[in-house]
């Protein structure tokens, strides 16, 4: 099944509204998949192409969700399937700050979605399992995630701190009164 996706028309939906309009509260009926992407790196395509224009994907962003392991962008008065090949989100930069409840890490995603890490929005580290690399993620809302990039991830090993354990030492973060792991060594 395919749609006949327009995003001007998405445009004029939005249009007055600011920030993350209520996905929840719409149950739009689902029209198909369409050829749209998010890449690894965070990069969105349609139809093979980049989406050159940061209005556009930002747009695309506040109204995309998540039902089980497949993602939709959702309107009111329609649901679209689209691929995602990580996580939807990409995290570009972090602060360091100092909040009422003590360190606080503040991150941006390559949308403009601002988040602190606490216990809503927690630091998860997957590691592969044939090289051992890890992937850091941060969840952003609606049980999705963003990718943190590799450079910020270094910046957390820098403000981690280790913790020993029986079974090995454990590089933490901490962030809003929560702690986060970011390995065992």
């Amino acid at each position: 099944m395919s749609s006949t996706f327009d995003p001007a028309a998405i445009g004029q939906q939005l249009k007055g509204q600011d920030g993350i309009p209520p996905l929840a509260q719409w149950n739009p009926d689902f029209c198909g998949d369409i050829d749209m992407r998010i890449a690894r790196d965070g990069r969105w395509f349609y139809q093979g192409s980049p989406i050159g224009r940061e209005a556009m994907v930002k747009m695309f962003s506040r109204i995309l969700w998540r039902e089980g392991e497949s993602y939709f962008l959702k309107t009111p008065v329609e649901k679209v399937g689209i691929q995602v090949d990580d996580a939807p989100f990409f995290v570009v930069s972090v602060e360091h700050a100092v909040g009422e409840q003590g360190p606080e890490l503040l991150f941006t995603t390559s949308t403009g979605d601002q988040v602190r890490a606490d216990a809503e929005h927690p630091i998860r580290v997957e590691e592969d399992a044939a090289t051992g690399e890890p992937s850091p993620y941060l969840m952003i809302r609606f049980g999705m995630e963003g990718r943190i990039a590799r450079n910020l991830f270094y910046q957390l090993v820098e403000l981690g701190r280790m913790v020993e354990h029986a079974h090995g030492t454990e590089l933490v973060v901490e962030s809003a009164g929560e702690t986060f792991s970011l390995g065992t060594l």
